[in-house]
């Protein structure tokens, strides 16, 4: 397996201010230093990196600098996360040709993966109806990404109408896009990260590991997350793909980082 880390803890999980007004600008975004990000992921020890979409956006004019900055830092360009509503059909084609235009720039540069996050709550709550639009527009958004040479998946979240173990089946029922399980999300929306795992191993590409305890997101090792035992199941499946630590926000990044990498050494990765 090979080793990667999310971006978004140097500066945290915001949004782009433009997406308020305009669907096409709604973009996830962190507001730390992308450079000083791929320069500390390397520094402690992993080979790929993540990031939001708004975060690759800003190097829509600026390729060769994002290029460079891979090559000097040695770092392979994992995937980008992106994500919208999904459920409202008068901004669903915005939110599609915001993605569309995500994943072109994240071919050209190499990456591999689009993770996509999503599935809004409406003010008077979820309907049955929310998962059919919502699985219809993750099947459009798969093979978007795949004409652009990208392995899709879902990312379930918090916050989404996707948090519990009950929402996640019935929307993989209606979706045939592959799941990126993010381990700390499952178990705070009341799911078994284990259980998930094997129960969806088939339909695993890619996949996020962050600890939790107590409502709190942690580096891995310091909440009670089992660890060994996704690892395992992963390796029975002959799992050869990126593990990707992602950790929101953390006081100090690059220990946050360091905590993570040194844990995954004790599992021999």
């Amino acid at each position: 397996m090979k080793l990667g880390y999310q971006t978004n803890t140097w500066g945290g999980v915001v949004g782009h201010p433009g997406g308020v007004v305009s669907v096409k600008d709604a973009y996830y975004l962190a507001n730390g230093s992308t450079k000083t990000a791929l320069e500390e992921i390397r520094k402690a020890g992993y080979g790929g990196f993540e990031l939001f979409d708004g975060n690759l956006m800003q190097f829509v004019d600026r390729k060769e600098e994002f290029s460079a900055w891979m090559r000097e830092y040695g770092l392979f360009f994992v995937g980008v996360y992106t994500g919208g509503n999904f459920i409202f059909p008068e901004i669903l084609e915005e939110e599609i040709a915001k993605i569309e235009k995500v994943a072109k720039l994240a071919s050209g540069l190499g990456a591999e993966h689009l993770v996509i996050g999503g599935g809004a709550v409406r003010s008077n709550g979820i309907q049955d109806e929310d998962y059919i639009l919502l699985g219809k527009a993750l099947d459009r958004i798969a093979e978007i990404a795949e004409s652009n040479h990208l392995i899709p998946s879902y990312h379930p979240h918090m916050g989404t109408c996707v948090e519990t173990p009950e929402q996640l089946d019935r929307l993989m029922s209606c979706t045939s896009i592959n799941i990126c399980p993010d381990t700390a999300h499952i178990e705070a929306g009341g799911g078994d990260p284990v259980e998930t795992v094997r129960k969806y191993i088939g339909r695993i590409r890619y996949i996020h590991l962050k600890d939790y305890e107590n409502g709190t997101f942690l580096p891995l090792g310091k909440g009670h997350q089992k660890f060994a035992e996704i690892i395992n199941l992963l390796k029975e499946a002959d799992y050869s793909g990126w593990v990707t630590v992602e950790l929101d926000e953390y006081a100090d990044p690059i220990e946050g980082a360091k905590i993570s990498r040194d844990y995954l050494r004790k599992l021999d990765l």
